[in-house]
């Protein structure tokens, strides 16, 4: 009699489990989607811990590249489009609005009542629509225009031998012509550094070859010259070949696990294996191309300069880059021995104003934290969840 009861009991049990999993498939787990329109009560309150001049100086740029575009060309916001012309009149709406610096509590009034907020569908394979939160700055490495110990690593300029070829759909091919006149692929990181292809092309070179590759996945950076002055370089062009991550490479190999993947643990395994440095480095076949820039603040993608802390790289094929946005998240402190002493939460309208070839789908944010050590320790260390929103003004009639 006990058996019975308790096999009853087990059986009840397995029934409840099932009905709560096939609830968790079919009800509680919500369908994938790019962007999602939010009700006014999913809004997030907008707090923005950052200086208010840094504010109006990225809408500014924001502005600008806005006003280069076609404005009657629509950007999919999930299942609803506007045009560039009603991006614009939503930034000047806010901007108009920030020249009455308003606090905290009146922003987010603003914002509220003014704007529809969507938000990034985030990583596909993760529920909540949680973002990866990444973090790049202007590095600044030491170099000679000359090629003599200890700087043996070369950047380089664009080869006259590499082809970009504008496509119909909007796309570039890049490659370079083989004996025979037909446009095959550029060579890969390995064939250039193994077998000194473009010798001829060199720009500038580098103490480490680790400092080189960290050029080429900042895409812009300030070199130290011997005198003690300050170049700039920028991006110029890729081989179009992809990216691969050597952190993912890393964590595949058991070598580290996904958490302690940084750079300055990469750098730390580097400089212990010598002997696998060329490996591990040349697993990325990507390699960028390099100009001498200005000394001010570097451009992104969009043509315009970049405000620290607040322009972000997004893919732009899958999420609006012309839009006012909104990112949640955290960022490391600062201890006063140059080290993280803790973290703390991250809040605060951004501007989408770069992309990167690591920056691919609609989980993925990159937030420019501008040079200095700061920004160094933030770039080198954020791998944080976050959410991402973008604000569009109420009103729009097509």
């Amino acid at each position: 009699m006990i058996l019975k009861s308790r096999l009853i009991i087990l059986n009840l049990l397995l029934l409840s489990a099932c009905i709560v999993l096939v609830f968790y498939l079919f009800f509680a787990r919500e369908s994938y989607r790019p962007l999602h329109l939010l009700e006014a009560r999913d809004v997030p309150f907008f707090f923005d811990d950052l200086d208010i001049d840094s504010l109006i100086e990225s809408a500014r740029s924001q502005e600008a590249y806005l006003e280069r575009q076609d404005p009657l060309q629509q950007v999919n916001f999930a299942d609803d489009s506007y045009d560039n012309g009603w991006l614009l009149l939503s930034l000047r709406q806010l901007l108009a609005e920030l020249q009455h610096r308003p606090n905290h509590k009146r922003l987010n009034t603003f914002l509220q009542e003014n704007y529809l907020v969507y938000q990034a569908g985030g990583r596909p394979q993760h529920r909540g629509r949680r973002m990866l939160v990444t973090g790049y700055y202007q590095p600044v490495f030491a170099g000679s225009l000359t090629r003599k110990p200890p700087y043996l690593t070369p950047i380089y300029s664009v080869p006259k031998s590499l082809v970009s070829l504008p496509q119909s759909d909007g796309t570039t091919k890049i490659g370079r012509y083989n004996e025979n006149n037909k446009l095959i692929s550029f060579w890969s990181r390995a064939e250039i550094e193994n077998d000194n292809l473009l010798q001829g092309c060199e720009l500038v070179f580098l103490k480490d070859s680790f400092d080189a590759f960290l050029l080429h996945i900042q895409g812009s950076g300030k070199i130290r010259l011997p005198d003690g002055s300050l170049r700039s370089v920028r991006f110029a062009g890729s081989n179009g070949l992809p990216y691969k991550s050597i952190g993912k490479l890393l964590v595949e190999k058991n070598i580290m696990s996904l958490e302690d993947v940084t750079v300055p643990a990469i750098r730390a395994y580097l400089q212990a294996y010598p002997d696998r440095r060329q490996a591990i480095l040349q697993h990325n076949p990507r390699f960028i191309f390099f100009s001498w820039g200005d000394p001010l603040s570097p451009r992104g993608s969009s043509g315009e300069r970049l405000t620290p802390g607040r322009s972000i790289a997004i893919d732009q094929t899958t999420l609006p880059g012309g839009a006012i946005a909104y990112l949640v998240s955290r960022r490391p402190v600062a201890g006063d021995d140059g080290t993280i002493s803790g973290w703390t939460k991250l809040n605060r309208l951004v501007f989408p104003q770069d992309s990167g070839a690591a920056i691919q789908g609609t989980g993925r944010v990159d937030l420019y934290w501008g040079s200095g050590d700061y920004a160094e320790l933030a770039a080198n260390h954020m791998k944080e969840e976050g959410k991402l929103y973008f604000l569009v003004k109420k009103g729009y009639r097509k």
